[in-house]
């Protein structure tokens, strides 16, 4: 299964496995997260709903992208500026791809409805 997700800005093709450069996302090298606009999921040539669909990815370091020059300069007028760059990244490591958001939320809640149920005869 892939997916299209969007975040710093730019869309990525993901599937399980893969391994992509972001722009800087908070965490550490380890941390599990959740990238959660996706934009569209599918299948072997079938098209899912993606608003059901989560990734989560492990965030495998921290790190800088390549060095980009901007040089700047005004002919005849002994003007030039000379500068540097490095995009902070943050390496990800896409877990899975699939599973059902809403579903998760749904078994979370039914625990806590019954576990209110039986305080209220106890307390007779």
């Amino acid at each position: 299964m892939f997916a299209v997700v969007r975040t710093g800005g730019k869309q990525y093709r993901v599937a399980a496995g893969d391994k992509i450069a972001v722009e800087k996302l908070a965490g550490e090298a380890g941390d599990k997260i959740t990238l959660g606009d996706v934009l569209i999921a599918g299948n072997d040539g079938e098209i899912a709903d993606a608003a059901k669909v989560v990734v989560s990815a492990e965030i495998i370091a921290q790190a800088k992208s390549e060095k980009v020059i901007v040089f700047k300069k005004r002919r005849r007028h002994n003007y030039r500026r000379k500068n540097g760059h490095r995009q902070q990244l943050t390496l990800l490591r896409i877990l899975t791809v699939g599973g059902e958001e809403k579903k998760a939320a749904k078994k979370a809640a039914a625990p806590k409805a019954e576990a209110a149920a039986p305080e209220a005869p106890a307390a007779e």
